[in-house]
């Protein structure tokens, strides 16, 4: 049953992968993207199957992390009992409140490890999901791996993220599927399931451009996100593009030589549209 876990945790990616298209792409990849889920469908078992069509029916997100003990969706603590058998894997266990498919992390996985008290800004705005400490201006970066390694490490600095190897990874292995990079020099590169805290917002800039798959890019929000969150994600990407797309609140970002400085841009950029 571990494969069909496996397999289940691919279809959703691919399935919020196709959301994110539909809602900031040019429709461009739809095509690859519904024959990737349809092959991945047809390996599944009939009886998983017709229990992910019923879970997609009702909500995209159909499989959920056991974090901590918990649903990482609806929070609902699971019995003890009922872990157990998460975590053999030898049948499927929904969760008893959402009725979302369980599963345990691995313990390579990365999860996020920040604290409420770890930041000192109050929690409006875009600082619900990033801080001063996550601003790296100026990037020493040349290519699309090595930035996301740089922004990965001022997570793992901050102590928003464990696991900082595996997060570049999964980070990498998401840019595989489809490039993140948008127009007006942005991308946002990200994973989904790193759960245990909030959706956590990293910001880098390279004045001379960074090639991200034959796209030049000048600006880059590196995102790890809880999977309950992926909805308001696609929102919160959405927003920042229309932050970063009007005026000079981009050349602004881009032209910050300090973390602090950088901050300050992002934070009157996104004031009135990041709730």
């Amino acid at each position: 049953m571990k494969s069909q876990i496996n397999l289940l945790r691919q279809l959703q990616e691919l399935v919020l992968t196709r959301d994110e298209h539909n809602q900031t792409g040019d429709g461009s990849h739809l095509e690859e993207l519904n024959k990737a889920i349809a092959a991945l469908q047809d390996k599944l078992d009939q009886q998983v199957a017709g229990l992910f069509q019923r879970l997609y029916n009702k909500s995209h997100i159909v499989i959920s992390a056991m974090s901590k003990g918990c649903c990482a969706v609806c929070g609902l603590h699971v019995p003890i009992a009922q872990a157990q058998q998460v975590q053999l894997a030898n049948h499927l266990v929904t969760c008893s409140s959402c009725g979302r498919i369980l599963f345990a992390s691995g313990a390579d996985e990365p999860c996020n490890i920040s604290e409420d008290g770890d930041r000192d800004e109050p929690k409006v705005g875009i600082s619900r999901f990033s801080a001063e400490e996550l601003m790296v201006p100026c990037l020493k970066a040349k290519t699309k791996t090595a930035a996301i390694e740089e922004l990965a490490a001022a997570m793992a600095k901050g102590h928003f993220i464990s696991n900082v190897d595996s997060f570049v990874t999964a980070v990498l292995e998401r840019e595989n599927v489809l490039s993140t990079a948008m127009g007006d020099s942005l991308a946002f590169p990200h994973v989904r399931g790193v759960e245990g805290g909030a959706l956590t917002l990293a910001v880098g800039t390279s004045e001379k451009g960074i090639d991200w798959g034959g796209t030049k890019v000048n600006a880059i929000f590196l995102s790890a996100i809880p999977v309950a969150v992926s909805a308001f994600y696609l929102r919160l990407m959405s927003n920042i593009t229309q932050a970063f797309s009007k005026g000079d609140a981009l050349e602004q970002l881009i032209a910050t030589k300090s973390p602090a400085d950088m901050w300050k841009v992002l934070c009157k950029a996104t004031r009135a549209i990041v709730r």
